[in-house]
């Protein structure tokens, strides 16, 4: 396979068609290797538009998805950054490319120190890898100017959105299959929060996150 074409091919076909415009973002995907946090026996298909199993239930997201999400995002470099769904740290990597820091919370200790290798390896040095249940959130290193959701949640945890300082914005997909909504919610004033729907999509759930009607924003 040739990667650097297969990486053209993913960005000019898939990313760009899904409205991911900014050339900050597209640049990115060149630098940060997607290659580089995939299971070695999925390694041809890093470029693809799926979702790739990681073990333990878990898989990354689609390309798109990651990609959008980070756009709609507009990082800044002083932002401070948790992201809930560590997976194989692919997506902690695109955003601390961005951010000052990145705290990633993984539920399965096994994967955890699986994306803790693969960001070391990547020379990845302003990410902390946690493992603990990211439905709590890291209330030790609150408030945050961005959390991300790296899966599909129910709701979102009210103990989650407390952690956002006024003006930090929260993106995550929300719902249960087949209908799932990818929003974006801005903390506008102490206790006061807007949701914007992005776009519609079916990702994989996320471990320990309630029904929803166990969640009220």
């Amino acid at each position: 396979m040739n990667i650097e074409q297969a990486r053209f091919n993913m960005v000019e076909q898939q990313i760009r068609p899904w409205d991911v415009l900014d050339q900050k973002i597209l640049d990115l995907l060149f630098i940060v290797k997607r290659e580089d946090f995939v299971p070695a026996a999925y390694r041809n298909l890093a470029f693809a538009d799926m979702e790739i199993p990681l073990g333990e239930g878990q898989s990354m997201l689609a390309p798109r998805v990651e990609a959008r999400l980070l756009q709609e995002l507009g990082i800044r470099n002083s932002d401070r950054v948790l992201e809930i769904g560590t997976g194989s740290g692919y997506m902690a990597a695109l955003l601390a490319a961005r951010a000052e820091h990145v705290i990633t919370l993984e539920s399965r200790p096994e994967l955890a120190a699986i994306a803790r290798d693969n960001l070391q390896r990547a020379g990845v040095a302003n990410v902390t890898v946690e493992s603990a249940d990211g439905s709590l959130g890291w209330a030790q290193r609150a408030p945050y100017d961005v959390i991300v959701i790296s899966g599909a949640v129910p709701r979102i945890p009210a103990a989650l959105l407390k952690q956002l300082r006024v003006g930090g914005r929260l993106a995550a997909i929300v719902g249960d299959a087949p209908v799932m909504e990818a929003q974006m919610i801005t903390c506008v004033a102490d206790g006061t929060y807007n949701t914007v729907n992005l776009f519609e999509t079916v990702v994989p759930s996320l471990d320990n996150f309630a029904p929803a009607r166990e969640f009220s924003l």
